[in-house]
């Protein structure tokens, strides 16, 4: 930096570029305009409420938190719940990352796919709906990165490993009915197509 007049410059492009930018708001503020205001702000919120209880019946919405995953793992609440639910908006742009509602069980299970344990942890079935449909790359392959992406219809999911032999089901997507998705796998649960 250098002094002139009793003023400091500085010589660096960016703060530059940071003065000249503070001299636009300030004459836009001078003008009578004013930054956006906080409703403007949580329309976004909003939307991913919306996007959320789309993945659940009426019944289980009404009273269920509702939540997003932040960048870093943490979990976000957008609107407290009192059911033992939470919906989540997903990423609609994104291969098995959809809108769903799941209780505590399912919550957990879905927790512990994502860091790649062995099997789950919990010790009974749990719930989950996706009732605004999905996308998932394989039936038998839970870890599946690479195949392209199957669109799955609204559905609702038993979080527990039945087996294929014994419950007579099939292990192969389709579009009514139940099926078991990735069958033989410590993470196989039923898909139940439709709306419940």
């Amino acid at each position: 930096m250098h002094q002139q007049k009793g003023r400091r410059f500085p010589r660096s492009a960016g703060a530059s570029l940071l003065l000249l930018l503070l001299s636009g708001f300030s004459s836009t503020a001078q003008d009578g305009q004013q930054a956006p205001t906080q409703s403007a702000s949580e329309e976004p919120v909003t939307e991913k409420i919306r996007q959320a209880l789309a993945a659940g019946p009426a019944s289980i919405t009404a009273n269920a938190t509702v939540a997003e995953i932040e960048p870093e793992g943490g979990m976000k609440v957008l609107r407290r719940g009192s059911n033992g639910f939470t919906c989540m908006p997903g990423d609609p742009g994104g291969v098995g990352k959809p809108a769903m509602c799941a209780d505590k069980v399912a919550m957990q299970w879905n927790s512990d796919f994502e860091q790649h344990k062995a099997r789950p942890s919990t010790t009974v079935p749990g719930i989950e709906y996706m009732l605004a449909g999905a996308t998932q790359r394989s039936d038998s392959d839970p870890f599946d990165q690479t195949s392209p992406p199957i669109p799955i219809g609204p559905h609702w999911m038993i979080l527990w490993p039945f087996d294929p032999e014994t419950s007579g089901l099939p292990t192969a997507h389709r579009p009514a009915g139940a099926y078991i998705m990735w069958a033989g796998t410590p993470w196989a649960h039923v898909h139940i197509m439709g709306t419940p």
